[in-house]
């Protein structure tokens, strides 16, 4: 399998995992939609980057960075969302970088 293949499937099941949550929820579909994109195309980011690092820490700290901004945005109207937001871009950043160290050569 190809190594663009490998990371668009780590991108769907990374967007999936996330907003499985928000969909129990019942959030607005366009919330949902957006952290799936999120989420997927990170999949198709972290396990290309090379800083050096662990890839679970790549995928972390590119996962914080790239959520800031939407954080940002949230807090203004649910400042209860930064939590969970924060875990799952920990949890979710270092599965994907986990996964494109094991599966992507």
């Amino acid at each position: 399998m190809s190594n663009l293949l490998i990371a668009l499937l780590i991108g769907v099941v990374a967007g999936l995992i996330d907003i499985i949550p928000m969909l129990v929820k019942k959030l607005d579909k366009r919330d949902c939609l957006s952290a799936f994109i999120h989420y997927f195309l990170l999949g198709l980011v972290i396990p290309f980057v090379n800083w050096g690092i662990s890839g679970w820490l790549t995928g972390v700290l590119i996962a914080l960075f790239s959520g800031v901004p939407i954080m940002l945005i949230v807090y203004k109207t649910d400042r209860k969302a930064i939590v969970p937001m924060l875990f799952f871009s920990l949890i979710l950043g270092a599965g994907i970088g986990f996964a494109g160290e094991m599966f992507i050569v």
